[in-house]
């Protein structure tokens, strides 16, 4: 994902992560409804305008270092539990399960035939064949790095609900910290030797993803 940004594949990239990003935080807001907490849709998050969920910075990162973020979806985690004890998990996994459909989407073409890979580009506009394959990576990308279990990323609320008691509340003691702990995770495990995106994210999202269009 990280390379030169010639025009075609900039835009490529603001197509995808527009449709990713919108997609994965009205799932988050959609399940939360669901479930009977009206905080998103109070505050206007039960949309499909992408405006009111791209965050800049995150979307910006996403364009050039391969992962980013959204704006997150405000939730009651009270209001849910009412519901049920699951429920926070699951308006949790419904940003990463929204992805994973995506990509499934945007593959079917690719591998039915429909669209065939040209293996050329313009330079200035992007093919659709580009543009299908940067769909099924990027959302594979952001699935996969919205599972990680640290705080503020869905994987860390998912984790919370199978985790006994005692693990509960070491995650909620590390919410505080769970930006810097995450930023840790990325810029200083490559000095020794472990690439979170490369190796975590990067690498199993190609491997998805070429089964997804090849099928091996």
């Amino acid at each position: 994902m990280i390379g030169t940004l010639t025009p075609d594949v900039l835009i490529s990239r603001i197509i995808v992560l527009v449709i990713a990003f919108t997609v994965h935080e009205f799932a988050h807001a959609l399940m939360a409804d669901w479930f009977g907490d009206d905080t998103p849709r109070r505050q206007g998050r039960l949309t499909l305008n992408p405006l009111v969920h791209l965050d800049p910075l995150g979307s910006l990162l996403l364009l050039v270092a391969g992962f980013g973020w959204a704006r997150p979806v405000e939730i009651n985690p009270l209001a849910l539990e009412r519901r049920s004890p699951a429920a926070p998990m699951l308006v949790a996994l419904a940003g990463p399960a929204s992805n994973l459909l995506l990509a499934v989407v945007g593959a079917l073409p690719l591998r039915l035939g429909l669209v065939q890979f040209s293996f050329q580009t313009s330079g200035w506009l992007p093919t659709v064949d580009q543009v299908l394959s940067d769909f099924v990576l990027i959302n594979l990308v952001l699935m996969i790095f919205n599972l990680i279990p640290v705080f503020p990323l869905d994987g860390e609320k998912i984790l919370h609900f199978f985790l006994p008691p005692s693990g509960k509340a070491v995650l909620e003691n590390l919410r505080a910290y769970g930006s810097l702990i995450l930023l840790g995770l990325i810029f200083l495990l490559p000095s020794v030797g472990i690439n979170l995106i490369q190796d975590v994210v990067l690498g199993p999202a190609l491997a998805i993803g070429r089964f997804l269009v090849l099928g091996a």
